[in-house]
């Protein structure tokens, strides 16, 4: 951690003390997954003389809390008023902040540290100036909820402090506080953002007005890489209210006086359409290809002990293929940007969770230089993964480069949304393994097929591995002796990018199936097969007792079977018994028992949402599919990719394994577990095995 203290100091031009905070870039941009970036400043702290303190945060909100959670880590150290935090967004400025995202739930694990830092020195400048003052030495003072107190019970708020102490000398070193002093961290804080979310004051990308604003919307070729080959546009601009059609490198686009009249003015327009290599792509054909490459060796991701001889000389053997299909992100509110484009300059508003790239997307298109080019971020309605990439704010600032002057924003609609998502990759893995002659594993190996997440960029490694496409099994921490995984780029026309917990969402549901099948083969039990295999993993050996315990393991209600599993992923450990039961078919869920160890806990309230969020998220999963048929996806609204209703939704519990690591994920740390939990429970049901997603009545059958 570093702090730039000569180029930006401590500033008192806004009427208070200003600090700038560098901080490392650890796990943030794919591009950036496990290795340690420059350090850049991320985050502005002012202390206004009126004690308001105003956290201007790099990251984005989509839900998961990061605001708050980052502002308790401000809030501690420089013990505050909770009461008088605030926090906006910080405009794009890679000089400032350097890469601005928010990406593989790593803000906390990112931030915990250099934030708390940089409250304890705002902390000690402050209680330096009330010593000036007093003329009193410093270690006589304390601080409490924004004011400096003496030994005599005397009081000086934050704000009648903060011009002095702007002027003092920055401390070289600062003590942090004892976790057994904290008055934030670790408690159930309520959220900044819910009063403006609940009064409509809080700005979506979807409430972005802006004076003399055009609407669009743009139609695309519904075929993955087609495009125009021609179209008429007479009957679209004869449609009331529509002001102009633009041919974009993604389609046409119809630009009117408000929404409604563009979509109008898109059902009049006459297209024709070079549809391309993947106007005959379908569902069947990319998973045949997928089975055709998971039968030849591929690229070794991971390789202990000798699994091939193992397995042939193995007398009880084991196999199986998992297949999961592709998945549209579908989050509540549909892309959309807002953008004005002039000569010199170009302004966007967006819920995006990568900023960095919005920006430099814009500039591309315009031919602005970066430094012409601003980024507003807003509140997002949903992100998953989808908003971390810039197509639909390039699609708007191509629109709105066709229109100068005029700001332009671009609606998808819930069809556009699904139907031209960048998908989570589908994927196949062919599982061989076998059991001792006591019934333990001896060997398992994975062949795996699968596009790249990354589509290309940030995915593919030059050993041929797609780490991300591989995460979930090639991670593994069971000791299996004999152990192989491979893994061949299944490259099929489909746009895809990282979707909520990445790689983890499908592998995971694979493994952990699998290695209750070969429970079941040695006649071991499900968590006592766990245990003894992960024996010195004892963060995942420790969620796994602790989820047995509170689920009752083995002793479920009549009619009731279980399922367990486990899973590290993002720096979080987690441990899932789900409880279900079938019924002609029909399975119900009716509880989750999750326990979690994420080290440092900041908010208990928010880990348990999003813990409660990503089971919900996964149950969804297992229910729907995106499908091709012609090079067209098949789903276009939630009729048909179907998501889990109210009276679906099951009792969920968390219970938090309290552990002093550093702190990890949590937005993501409980999607992958739930499938194969459930899965898993309805094997013991009905003794079938569900090795494909999404679940069908059928297979119950």
């Amino acid at each position: 951690m570093n702090f730039d203290l000569n180029r930006r100091d401590f500033l008192s031009g806004s009427a208070g003390l200003v600090l700038s905070l560098f901080a490392p870039r650890m796990m943030e941009a794919q591009q950036g997954r496990g290795a340690r970036i420059q350090p850049k400043p991320s985050s502005y702290i002012h202390i206004g003389t009126d004690d308001t303190v105003t956290f201007v945060i790099t990251k984005a909100e989509m839900g998961q809390g990061t605001v708050t959670s980052l502002s308790m880590l401000l809030a501690e150290e420089l013990d505050c008023d909770w009461k008088k935090v605030k926090a906006e967004f910080a405009p794009v400025d890679p000089a400032l902040y350097g890469m601005q995202g928010v990406y593989g739930s790593a803000s906390i694990r990112g931030l915990y540290a250099p934030l708390r830092q940089v409250g304890a020195m705002g902390r000690s400048m402050l209680i330096d100036a009330a010593a000036q003052k007093w003329n009193l030495d410093r270690s006589s003072l304390r601080t409490d909820n924004g004011f400096v107190v003496n030994q005599s019970g005397a009081r000086l708020s934050y704000g009648s402090l903060t011009l002095d102490a702007a002027k003092l000398p920055v401390p070289a070193t600062v003590a942090l506080k004892d976790p057994k002093q904290f008055k934030l961290i670790g408690k159930p804080v309520k959220r900044l953002d819910t009063r403006s979310k609940v009064d409509g004051t809080a700005l979506f990308g979807i409430d972005a007005r802006q004076p003399g604003m055009l609407y669009a919307v743009l139609q695309r070729c519904p075929v993955f890489g087609g495009k125009v080959a021609s179209f008429d546009a007479s009957k679209a601009k004869a449609t009331p209210g529509v002001k102009n059609v633009v041919q974009v490198s993604a389609g046409v686009a119809v630009i009117a006086e408000n929404t409604w009249a563009a979509m109008q003015g898109r059902k009049a327009l006459e297209i024709t359409w070079d549809e391309g290599r993947n106007a005959q792509q379908s569902t069947a054909k990319i998973t045949q290809l997928f089975a055709d490459l998971v039968e030849k060796p591929g690229a070794v991701a991971k390789r202990n002990g000798d699994a091939e001889a193992a397995l042939a000389a193995a007398s009880k053997k084991l196999d199986a293929v998992y297949e999961a299909p592709y998945l549209s992100h579908a989050p509540m509110e549909p892309m959309n940007c807002t953008a004005l484009v002039t000569s010199d300059r170009c302004e966007v508003w967006a819920s995006t969770q990568g900023q960095t790239t919005a920006r430099q997307t814009a500039a591309q298109i315009t031919g602005l230089n970066p430094e012409s080019v601003t980024v507003n971020t807003l509140y997002m309605g949903g992100g998953f993964g989808r908003r971390s990439g810039a197509d639909y704010v390039g699609e708007t600032v191509e629109v709105a480069k066709a229109m100068p002057g005029v700001p332009i924003k671009l609606t998808w609609t819930r069809e556009d949304d699904m139907q031209h998502d960048l998908y989570r990759p589908a994927a196949y893995v062919k599982f061989a393994g076998s059991v001792d002659a006591d019934g333990w594993p001896a060997a398992m190996t994975a062949r795996v097929a699968c596009p790249s997440f990354g589509n290309g960029f940030g995915g593919g490694r030059g050993n041929g591995i797609d780490s991300t496409a591989v995460e979930g099994i090639h991670t593994l921490e069971y000791a299996i002796p004999n152990f192989q995984v491979e893994f061949h780029r299944a490259d099929a026309g489909i746009p895809t990018t990282y979707w909520r917990a990445v790689g983890y969402t499908q592998n995971t549901f694979f493994a952990e199936c699998f290695l209750d099948e070969l429970a079941a083969a040695g006649g071991k039990d499900p968590v006592e097969l766990r245990r003894r295999l992960l024996a010195n993993s004892p963060r995942l050996l420790a969620v796994l007792n602790k989820v047995a315990e509170k689920s009752n393991w083995g002793k479920p209600p009549a009619g009731r079977f279980q399922g367990v599993s486990v899973v590290n992923n993002i720096g979080s450990f987690t441990a899932q018994v789900a409880e279900v039961s079938v019924d002609k078919g029909r399975v119900k869920v009716h509880r989750v028992v999750c326990a979690v160890d994420c080290g440092h806990i900041v908010n208990p309230m928010i880990l348990t949402q999003q813990i409660e969020s990503g089971i919900v998220y996964g149950l969804s999963a297992m229910k729907t599919a995106i499908t091709i048929d012609r090079g067209r996806v098949q789903q276009g609204n939630f009729d048909t990719f179907t998501v889990v209703r109210i009276d679906e939704m099951p009792k969920v519990e968390v219970h938090i394994v309290e552990t002093d690591n550093n702190p990890g994920g949590i937005g993501e740390a409980s999607v992958p577990g739930i499938a194969p939990a459930v899965c898993n429970a309805i094997f013991a049901a009905t003794g079938k095995r569900i090795r494909k997603l999404p679940m069908k009545a059928a297979d119950l059958a």
